[in-house]
């Protein structure tokens, strides 16, 4: 059974209960109760700093939307839209215990050859990295922070 362990971002006031013997905390974006995996305890905690801190609307997330790679199905862990519908955040999420490495970065990487979106994130709750993509020069920037959302 997890445990919740103190992140490296802000704590907020997580909605979670108890059902026999698992333990399950509220998705704002899903408006449901999700199971309280490690993995799902970093994503509500980033949903809620992108919202309250980086002012991202709840509107404009969406988790775990679908793609296909290489022929197979394949789950983003969290896409943020600008207010034109235009995807302009790629994040993937690791269990505080998963350390960030290249593998993680090929995964958002491989997911992004299909999206083409500019901002990336990559966290485990811990440890976190943003990086900007200019699909132009064919370049990429790591930030030191994630920018404010911009309408």
């Amino acid at each position: 059974m997890f445990r919740p362990v103190p992140l490296n971002l802000p704590p907020y006031p997580a909605k979670i209960s108890k059902k026999q013997d698992q333990y399950f905390i509220f998705d704002v974006l899903r408006k449901k109760n999700l199971l309280l995996t490690p993995e799902e305890w970093v994503r509500q905690h980033w949903v809620q700093y992108l919202h309250q801190e980086k002012k991202y609307p709840l509107a404009l997330m969406k988790i775990e939307g679908g793609l296909i790679l290489n022929s197979l199905q394949k789950r983003s862990d969290l896409l943020i839209y600008n207010t034109d519908g235009e995807r302009i955040l790629l994040a993937e999420f690791k269990a505080p215990t998963v350390k960030i490495t290249e593998k993680t970065f090929h995964q958002i990487a491989n997911y992004n050859s299909i999206y083409k979106i500019p901002l990336l994130l990559v966290s485990n709750g811990i440890e976190h990295h943003y990086c900007k993509i200019d699909f132009d020069s064919g370049s990429y920037q790591f930030l030191e922070d994630l920018p404010t959302f911009q309408r």
